[in-house]
């Protein structure tokens, strides 16, 4: 059995049931959006799926893969799980598991601004590894954001056919496109919906629920060198150092993009044994 479920259905580029600033938010890190997002999520999960008594097997959640820094959807799955969790204690069913989809390649490309055909040709060079003995006689909760052209749902079904998974499976997202006439472009308009430039990250860093993800990293990485340098001199030195491991355990040491910036870190924060800033700390 192979169902997905979606939370809401974008059907007008203008209206999508939920803010676009609060996406937005949620997609650079903002873990209050995210606790939102994941508790409503499971609360339409539970109604449409399990309250009408259908869990026959433990669950096991399963974010959208990453390999290092985690996606923006796993702060949606601890507040889903958390969710979820809950309800099936109430009703005596065993509380969820959890695994990891490792993925073996990063790249610096905005997913979101891609059509169908690019994302597809963009992830189709990635692959997908699951510890499949873990996974026997139960039932799997694939969790992502939103889904735009389905071809991060083709690249983890082509991991289940790989892997002879013959579990029942749930396919969830908050969003979901379903008009197939808005380009897919659509994603990088909720995306950049609230953040226009590394400015407009500072609200979301030190609002004191903030949860580090590939985007961000990624975001600062890539911006002009000029800009990064003021936008990094007013961060706390918890917040660089973090910054800077992230972008190691991803591997964007190697990625030339992203070299003058993650450079100016080091230079100034390591090798100069110096904060970079005077405030913030």
């Amino acid at each position: 059995m192979n169902t997905t479920y979606s939370l809401h259905h974008i059907n007008n580029a203008q209206a999508f049931g939920f803010s676009a600033d609060a996406y937005s938010r949620f997609k650079f890190g903002d873990d209050a959006v995210a606790k939102s997002f994941g508790t409503h999520l499971a609360d339409g999960f539970i109604n449409a799926h399990l309250a009408a008594g259908l869990v026959k097997q433990q669950l096991v959640v399963i974010s959208s893969p990453y390999s290092f820094i985690p996606t923006a959807t796993f702060a949606m799955k601890t507040w889903f799980v958390y969710r979820l969790n809950r309800w099936l204690a109430q009703h005596g069913y065993p509380v969820v598991q959890e695994t990891k989809v490792h993925r073996t390649i990063t790249y610096k490309e905005d997913y979101g601004e891609l059509d169908a055909e690019q994302r597809m040709s963009l992830i189709g060079n990635d692959s997908f590894h699951i510890d499949k003995d873990f996974l026997q006689n139960k039932t799997l909760v694939f969790l992502d954001d939103i889904k735009i052209t389905g071809s991060h749902e083709r690249m983890i079904m082509k991991m289940v056919d790989a892997y002879g998974l013959s579990n029942d499976i749930f396919m969830l997202y908050f969003a979901e496109l379903t008009n197939k006439t808005i380009h897919p472009n659509i994603e990088n308009h909720l995306n950049y919906h609230q953040v226009k430039s590394i400015f407009d990250l500072d609200g979301i860093i030190k609002n004191g629920s903030f949860c580090i993800n590939t985007r961000i990293v990624k975001y600062i990485l890539n911006y002009d060198f000029d800009s990064f340098c003021i936008f990094i001199q007013d961060q706390s030195y918890d917040f660089i150092n973090l910054l800077y491991d992230m972008a190691l355990g991803n591997g964007y040491h190697t990625i030339e993009a992203y070299a003058q910036n993650l450079n100016f870190i080091k230079e100034n924060l390591f090798l100069n044994n110096h904060k970079l800033i005077q405030h913030g700390n």
